[in-house]
């Protein structure tokens, strides 16, 4: 981690009330029923020490795109049972994150005690870095920490802006452990290391992909953006996705990898489908050699050996980004063999670091997320830190 940057460890929380950025971005059923709660787990470590120091904790957080002011599907108040539980503490809720209401619940939080403001994203003074919004915030604590890795690279009001009005600011014990993984992937990887890039398209990975290929040995591109690939290398991809503004950037890649020697894989087979459904009638198809009225949407059973066995003899591994469309039964066994490599390759010593976003939704869907070492909570931070960005999430807590 950024040596300058304090953690909550560095500060006792007693008699003080804590201001803390989570990610509370979790998603909700039709019911508005928590589906997945690995975000509010992430964050019960950084909650409990302050609680357990004697201070009292004020959460605030987004959840999903409300347009223009507050809309009932996103309340934060839907999850207000979930975080109960999983804290073992009763938690009080501000029907607003600013204004006179939180205020009043906010000064009259005792030791011990836990308050959740309502979604930062009713206003759009959060997503703009409305200074005044900032302080506003900032008038509810004494102290602040922000642990919402997953939005530290936006400069919104309550992930960078809010922290120039505290003295005393700090990270949460997840943004330190995201930083503190992402460095052993980025300064000093153990070799062999293996990056795997899949998901729909190379427009959102071009970045991240240029930078790997001064640092990696073996690079894996699977997911809809591999069919830019086969096209752009002559190939026929029938139905499949397709960025045709990208095939010269795809050869350009290839290209690159070449000059470097980065052993870049494509996959040789895919398992393709008439239609984007998972009943559709199915069949399989040579790389390059997809009929018209056929769209790939996994990875073949060739290409899952020849990847595995390259993640299998590597020391360290990135993975971001799915190997098909892992959300359908008929099209996940590409993506859950990766998986299964990377735990494999875990066990026998490696180091894994699983990207955030899609990725870590496959390796928990397969109940496989307690065996690598590292699952990220944000997809786009954690790629534009290894872009070499600056977040401005953490930039903020520079002293």
């Amino acid at each position: 981690m950024n040596s300058r940057i304090k953690s909550v460890d560095n500060l006792s929380f007693e008699g003080k009330r804590a201001l803390v950025r989570v990610d509370f971005n979790v998603p909700l059923d039709d019911q508005f029923k928590v589906t997945d709660d690995t975000r509010i787990q992430a964050a019960l470590p950084t909650i409990k020490k302050i609680l357990n120091d004697g201070g009292a904790v004020i959460l605030m957080s987004h959840l999903g795109r409300p347009k223009g002011g507050p809309e009932d599907k996103f309340s934060l108040k839907h999850i207000l049972l979930d975080l109960e539980k999983a804290l073992g503490t009763p938690v009080k809720f501000a029907p607003d994150c600013i204004g006179q209401e939180a205020q009043q619940l906010a000064a009259g939080l005792k030791s011990g005690e836990v308050l959740l403001l309502e979604n930062l994203r009713f206003y759009s003074e959060e997503t703009k870095g409305d200074p005044e919004f900032a302080k506003k915030l900032s008038s509810l604590g004494d102290i602040y920490v922000n642990d919402a890795f997953g939005t530290a690279h936006r400069a919104h009001a309550s992930t960078a802006i809010v922290a120039e009005y505290f003295n005393d600011k700090v990270s949460g014990y997840l943004m330190a452990s995201e930083l503190e993984n992402a460095k052993k992937v980025i300064e000093k990887p153990e070799r062999p290391f293996t990056a795997i890039m899949g998901g729909a398209k190379i427009s959102d990975k071009i970045l991240i992909i240029e930078k790997l290929m001064e640092k990696v040995d073996n690079l894996i591109i699977g997911g809809g953006m591999s069919y830019t690939f086969a096209k752009a290398l002559g190939g026929q991809i029938g139905d499949s996705l397709l960025e045709a503004d990208k095939m010269d950037l795809a050869l350009e890649l290839l290209q690159k990898a070449k000059d470097k020697g980065v052993n870049l894989l494509l996959p040789v087979d895919t398992i393709t489908s008439k239609a984007f459904a998972n009943d559709a009638e199915q069949g399989t198809a040579r790389s390059g050699e997809i009929p018209d009225g056929w769209m790939g949407l996994d990875i073949g059973l060739e290409t899952r050996k020849n990847f595995a066995e390259v993640v299998k003899n590597s020391k360290t591994i990135l993975w971001n980004g799915p190997m098909g469309v892992f959300e359908m039964e008929s099209f996940d066994k590409g993506t859950k063999a990766i998986a299964e490599a990377v735990v494999e390759a875990t066990k026998n010593g490696s180091f894994s670091l699983i990207g955030g976003g899609d990725s870590a939704a496959a390796v928990n869907k397969f109940g496989l997320g307690d065996q690598v070492s590292f699952v990220s909570t944000g997809g786009g931070a954690l790629l534009e830190h290894m872009e070499g960005k600056v977040l401005p999430g953490v930039k903020a807590l520079e002293p």
